[in-house]
């Protein structure tokens, strides 16, 4: 067993240095055994100065690195992280999470922020300035334009954060904020902070952020959101109350702050009308309760606090929870025999009971006992255990459990007649983070599906065909959006590059092609363009936006068409047939073949030698816009579009322009080529 004799005094991270608060430290205890193990204060610290070193220091730091290099850091830490894990995993028993909710805080938290470091660098371009959909033409002689642009903003994000995951909570909020180069202050919930506070330490000491990029407050938030500027963005995690109390702060409100939210969430689990006692959805239903209830006991933002069941199964669904729930020893996490480790605190134990008072109102207790502890391990007294608890609302339309959640390993089971009744038991939670269908239905899938997304952030499908591979209904995953409406807080975290979107302003530049270039950097019709040597003869580092070559022109002959239509297998009528073709709405006569065009538009474009262009690696945007008929030509414009080199890399990856004219100049077709080209060339 683990047990910290000497207490740490957690400190923050402030202005550049370690800091103490002015006061003693209120002890944290261990949420199996009641010792001591942290003290915890961060009183009489000047938050405006912590705001403002944040803004000066990390965010110019930040934003002088282009999206590859900060995901790089990212990456960096998050590999050293991985190697030093053990020591967060014991301390992570301190909270009250098994080695199995320890990973899901921990490496789940590292391999977020791995991930998300993957998906800057395969999806953002290596710029400081992230172009946000097409360039808009705005006259007819291309002399005016538009192009939407995101920037960073330039204040400091602001995360407040829960105890149920002071790993992950931490790491999945400043990864997306990083890598749109704006510095983070992280406040975590004191219960568990001195496992953030761990992390954080070993963050500093790496190294590797700009100072002022991260900075951690371990203890009270102070007067930290009196002073937040339209600049800056606030992030909270929590129960709803509190975080209506923060959206309300009166710099919040007055200087309109970027504010989201994650709060009480009552998630739902539909069992499919087709998925009675013995089928496989059944028993998938079954085993995601239980887990939704013993992981982390139930406290997760996530966790399944109302299923709802076909009215005919719920005899059977008590029987098989009674097997599994069983099964599961509660106790000390530190004992490898224990499945369910205790809540976060003695406070946490009294507010879960205090709930399933208040759900016992409009539903009974079928399974578990409250107030009756029973555990493998740990001390019953000092430690925060309760046993899992199973409701059944046998009027689900009026149960309390649509309003009241118990942030523990409670459940109430909802019988339904209908999937027209099931869909409006899980919309009376009044928006939630996540909600499960388990069916091997299309139609019940299609109409359970469809009839709750809108009040959900996300809709986890089980069945059969996924069981071995589906992540479960309470695991929230980086390319995925994790927040929901209404009661859930409205925001979205996560969701890939769209959570980095969030701490970056949208602005429309409107002018002149050419100055919206050297804005963008991203060459388009109406800016300069520049001929001579063949682009493709240029290396990176002296090739230049708006480099162009105008081919000679090309006849597309009838031999062209039949011979491309027999070697490549594609005898489409409207190639190959000229009655056929004067017979459809679009075509005059037999045509070319897209691809024809596309494929004679690169023999004329490419330069065949060995060069600085080292791969095609596909095309963009492709439209064929004009038919082309025998006798037409084709010629190409192909000009250098926009560069993005790779980090420690020789090679950068070069968007070109391509359109391809017949001899009306009228644009048959239109594309992006993509290629890898070398920096440097011999």
């Amino acid at each position: 067993m683990n047990i910290q004799t000497q207490p740490r005094l957690l400190q923050s991270y402030v202005c550049g240095q370690w800091r103490t608060g002015s006061r003693d430290g209120k002890p944290l205890l261990n949420a199996a055994t009641g010792e001591v193990v942290a003290l915890i204060d961060a009183s009489g610290f000047a938050h405006a100065e912590t705001l403002d070193y944040g803004r000066s220091k990390g965010g110019p730091a930040l934003r002088a690195l282009t999206t590859h290099q900060r995901a790089l850091m990212l990456k960096e830490i998050g590999l050293k992280l991985l190697d030093m894990k053990e020591d967060f995993y014991a301390e992570s028993l301190w909270t009250g999470a098994t080695r199995a909710d320890g990973w899901v805080d921990i490496e789940g938290g590292i391999g977020t922020l791995l991930t998300m470091a993957s998906k800057a660098r395969r999806e953002l371009p290596n710029v400081h300035v992230i172009p946000d959909g097409p360039v808009e033409k705005l006259s007819q002689d291309d002399s005016f334009s538009a192009q939407h642009i995101l920037s960073p903003m330039e204040g400091v994000a602001i995360h407040i954060n829960a105890f149920n995951f002071p790993v992950w909570g931490m790491l999945e909020k400043i990864a997306p904020n990083l890598i749109a180069g704006m510095p983070a202050i992280v406040k975590p919930a004191s219960q568990t902070a001195y496992l953030t506070e761990l992390m954080v330490r070993r963050i500093i000491d790496m190294d590797i952020l700009p100072e002022g990029a991260l900075q951690l407050v371990a203890g009270s938030a102070g007067d930290l959101l009196d002073h937040v500027t339209c600049q800056d963005v606030v992030t909270f995690t929590g129960s709803a109350e509190t975080g209506r109390r923060l959206r309300t702060s009166p710099a919040i409100i007055e200087n309109s702050v970027r504010f989201t939210m994650e709060a009480d969430s009552l998630n739902a689990s539909i069992l499919g009308s087709d998925a009675g006692p013995g089928s496989e959805e059944f028993d998938l239903f079954i085993r995601e309760i239980q887990r939704e209830m013993t992981s982390k006991a139930g406290q997760k933002c996530t966790a399944i606090r109302r299923a709802i069941l076909p009215a005919q199964h719920v005899d059977a669904a008590i029987a098989a929870l009674s097997e599994r729930l069983g099964k599961t020893v509660t106790g000390d996490p530190a004992d490898k025999q224990t499945r369910m480790g205790p809540l976060a605190s003695l406070d946490q134990r009294e507010e879960v009971r205090d709930r399933i008072a208040e759900l016992q109102r409009s539903a009974r207790i079928v399974l578990g006992d409250p107030d009756e502890v029973q555990v493998g391990s740990g001390d019953t007294k000092r430690g925060a255990f309760v046993n899992p608890v199973v409701m059944l609302a046998e009027d689900p339309a009026q149960a309390a459990a649509h309003d009241v959640e118990a942030f523990g390993p409670v459940v109430t089971l909802m019988p339904y007649e209908s999937n027209e009744q099931a869909v409006s038991l899980a919309r009376q939670g009044k928006g939630s983070l996540v909600a499960s269908v388990f069916t091997n239905s299309n139609e019940v899938a299609h109409d359970l599906v469809l009839g709750i997304a809108s009040y959900h952030g996300r809709v986890m499908i089980g069945n059969r065909k996924s069981a071995k591979s589906s992540t479960g209904h309470g695991s929230p995953l980086a390319p995925l959006i994790h927040g929901g409406p209404g009661r859930a807080g409205g925001g979205e975290e996560l969701g890939g590059m769209r959570a980095v979107k969030h701490y970056m302003q949208r602005s429309a530049i409107q002018g002149p092609p050419e100055l919206l270039t050297a804005v963008t950097g991203i060459w388009s019709d109406g800016a300069d363009a520049q001929q001579g040597q063949h682009p493709f003869r240029k290396p990176v580092s002296e090739l230049r936006l708006g480099d162009q070559i105008v081919t000679p022109a090309r006849e597309v002959t009838q031999e062209d068409v039949e011979h491309f239509a027999h070697f490549t297998g594609d005898t489409f009528y409207a190639h190959m047939d000229s009655e056929a073709a004067k017979a459809n709405p679009f075509f005059d006569d037999r045509v070319a073949h897209g691809y024809l065009i596309a494929s004679f538009a690169a023999g004329l474009f490419v330069d065949p030698d060995p060069g600085p262009v080292l791969a095609n690696y596909g095309v963009d945007n492709l439209r064929f816009l004009i038919p082309v008929y025998f006798g037409d030509t084709l010629q190409v414009r192909l000009t250098c579009k926009e560069i993005n080199p790779r980090e420690n890399a020789e090679h950068a990856e070069v968007r070109w322009d391509c359109r391809v004219t017949n001899q009306k100049d009228e644009v048959v077709a239109q594309y992006d080529v993509l290629t890898m080209v070398a920096k440097e060339w011999p």
